[in-house]
């Protein structure tokens, strides 16, 4: 089945998620209107500066479109700072950030440290092993019950950090899938659109 896949376009690795995405078999859709959402069947929130991101949803009438979008039960996925956009709530915000919501969890802002601490290690996701990067990444500090966890930091003085996050149609990971041409996660994010779109 077809699907399009919509890539909010605002700032972030728009490009290299576009290119995943379409390597797993969906069609793309640069995302930076309201109106456009109409046509997707989900969504890729890539990673860039969380605080940017809010400003720019805000400035381009797009938080409360996205909102209530997701919470009509339209897929998304976010990565690093995607993941705290879809955080119902986070820790070292700026002063009054919000985000868009949905997944029951609470995500620490730059948890894993400045640009200079990035860093690269194996992250099983959904018991797929693969290589994630982490830049300036954010880590989930709790979830509520209806949350899976999908992937932890395996080693080192971050281990046990959980990393990968699933709520129904929503799902979202710490680290930039799309940087490293492993295509495990894209691959599961596009058929649980597929799955969606069936369901409907």
């Amino acid at each position: 089945m077809s699907v399009v896949i919509g890539v909010l376009a605002l700032q972030g690795d728009v490009r290299e998620h576009t290119r995943a995405l379409e390597a797993c078999g969906a069609r793309t859709l640069p995302v930076r209107r309201a109106e456009e959402l109409e046509h997707c069947d989900g969504l890729v929130i890539p990673g860039g500066e969380s605080t940017a991101m809010w400003r720019l949803m805000c400035a381009f009438d797009l938080l409360d479109p996205l909102r209530k979008r997701i919470g009509a039960g339209l897929p998304a996925y976010g990565s690093c700072a995607g993941m705290i956009m879809l955080a119902d709530r986070i820790v070292d915000g700026a002063e009054g950030q919000e985000t868009i919501g949905g997944i029951d969890m609470v995500v620490r802002r730059n948890a894993f440290g400045r640009q200079v601490d990035s860093s690269e290690s194996t992250v099983h996701f959904d018991g797929v092993p693969l290589d994630a990067v982490f830049i300036r990444a954010p880590w989930v500090e709790s979830v509520g019950a209806g949350v899976e966890i999908l992937g932890r930091v395996e080693s080192g003085e971050r281990e046990g950090r959980i990393v990968a996050v699933r709520q129904g149609r929503l799902m979202a990971t710490a680290y930039h899938p799309e940087l490293t041409g492993d295509p495990t996660v894209h691959r599961y994010f596009t058929e649980l659109v597929r799955q969606s779109k069936d369901e409907e």
